[in-house]
C-alpha cells in the first residue's frame, strides 16, 4: 500500500489517507480480503498521529471499504457491487455538475453537451 501525504495540501491528512486507500482498493490494487496496516504502523511509517489514522479507517469502516475485526485488525472488505455503483455515480455526478459550469461559462448548449457525449461514447 502506497500513500503520499501532501503537507501543502488544502486537504486534511485522514482525508488523504482515506482518498487514496478507497482509490487503491476500487482500482483493485488492494484485493479484497488484504490486510491493511495496524493504525498505529500506518501513523509510524507516515510519521503522522494514530488519532489521524484511527480517523481514516473509521471512515473507510463506516462506508464500507473495510472491516476492523478485533484483536486481528482491518482488512478490505468484500465488493459491494451496489456500494461501488452508488461511489461511482456520486463522482461522475460532481463531474458533470462541472461540465454543465464549465458550458454555461462559454455558452455551450446541453444539445452540443449531448453532442460531445454521444461522439465520444462512439469512439470508446
Amino acid at each position: 500500500m502506497n500513500i503520499l501525504i501532501r503537507n501543502k495540501s488544502n486537504q486534511p491528512i485522514y482525508e488523504q489517507i482515506y482518498n487514496q486507500i478507497k482509490a487503491q482498493i476500487l482500482g483493485n490494487e488492494i484485493e479484497e480480503g488484504s490486510a491493511l496496516p495496524s493504525m498505529r504502523q500506518l501513523a509510524l511509517d507516515l510519521r503522522i498521529s494514530v488519532i489521524t489514522t484511527k480517523r481514516a479507517y473509521e471512515d473507510l469502516e463506516r462506508d464500507g471499504f473495510i472491516v476492523a475485526i478485533p484483536g486481528k485488525g482491518s482488512f478490505v472488505a468484500e465488493k459491494n457491487l451496489e456500494l461501488l455503483r452508488e461511489t461511482y455515480l456520486k463522482e461522475i455526478e460532481a463531474l458533470m455538475l462541472a461540465i454543465l459550469e464549465k458550458a454555461s461559462l462559454s455558452d455551450i448548449s446541453q444539445e452540443e453537451l449531448s453532442e460531445m457525449m454521444n461522439l465520444l461514447a462512439k469512439e470508446n
